[in-house]
């Protein structure tokens, strides 16, 4: 399970939220076996998706983020709960590009830089919220600090990471996000800036055996943060038998008939964990009659 750990400055100037999703990610890897890439591209959005869930205020909420760009691994999605239990999905989960020219992983290559990232947010509400932002970069944590910025009019810096190792496997992941509260100055500003100018990219802290609280003590120095939550999030589908039932009964009748009609058993499978649930002409004319 992941580790999340969400703080406030002890003058109430800004706010600091730190995870280790390594595990969640790997499971991630686990479920849709991605290339190296997509690895990274997608742990950094679900790592993100766990973030912003803790933010959420009631138990039932619920946070999307939709990445839609231009690259050759397609849409992007991220889902978790007010608890931080994130899953994703990635429209092509193959994808072999070079390194980028600083010999890393190219996310933005994968991803495109060209499109745009939405925040759907479910709160009760009778229609959801959404943002909608232009890419900026196609990194994911950029794209995630503009979203703030002009959508929800918030200061913020977002780190995001996922170390890849040979065989595919996840050494590392993790993230921070620090956001800025009403009335915080510029001195706030500064002690921020200062504290980033020469701090270790996320997956070397998280991969060196920082934990998120050392973590926020790096990142959020000088702050003398009160923690507001502790979370151990995990990769989390919530998709039942009942729940796919829904989604059928939603493709209309016509449609449904077919399906029963041409197929001893149809076989419908989740695109969050790849489970599969099968329903037989019988359960589809029970269905159909419902």
């Amino acid at each position: 399970m992941g580790k999340l750990i969400r703080t406030i400055a002890a003058d109430g100037s800004a706010v600091c939220t730190a995870i280790d999703s390594t595990d969640i990610v790997a499971e991630l890897e686990r479920i849709h076996r991605p290339s190296a890439t997509v690895t990274a591209a997608l742990g950094r959005l679900v790592t993100a998706a766990s973030i912003m869930g803790q933010m959420l205020k009631n138990e039932t909420d619920s946070v999307t983020i939709r990445v839609a760009g231009s690259g050759p691994a397609g849409s992007l999605i991220a889902v978790s709960d007010s608890l931080g239990n994130p899953r994703g999905y990635v429209a092509n989960p193959i994808v072999e590009i070079p390194l980028n020219r600083y010999g890393k992983l190219d996310v933005a290559g994968a991803v495109g830089t060209d499109g745009t990232l939405s925040v759907i947010k479910d709160v009760g509400l009778p229609e959801p919220s959404i943002g909608s932002v232009p890419l900026v970069s196609g990194e994911i944590a950029e794209d995630i600090t503009s979203y703030f910025a002009v959508s929800e009019q918030t200061p913020t810096v977002c780190a995001l990471g996922v170390l890849v190792n040979p065989d595919l496997s996840v050494r590392a992941a993790g993230g921070y996000l620090i956001q800025l509260l009403p009335g915080a100055d510029d001195a706030v500003i500064g002690r921020v800036e200062e504290n980033l100018q020469n701090v270790q990219p996320i997956t070397a802290m998280i991969d060196s055996g920082m934990t998120p609280w050392d973590v926020i003590q790096t990142v959020f120095a000088g702050f003398e943060p009160r923690v507001l939550d502790e979370a151990e999030p995990v990769y989390r589908c919530n998709c039942s038998k009942q729940r796919v039932e829904r989604a059928l009964l939603s493709i209309g009748r016509e449609e449904l008939e077919k399906l029963a009609d041409e197929q001893d058993v149809t076989e419908v499978e989740c695109h969050f964990c790849d489970k599969k649930y099968s329903f037989t002409r019988e359960d589809l004319q029970m269905l159909l009659k419902r």
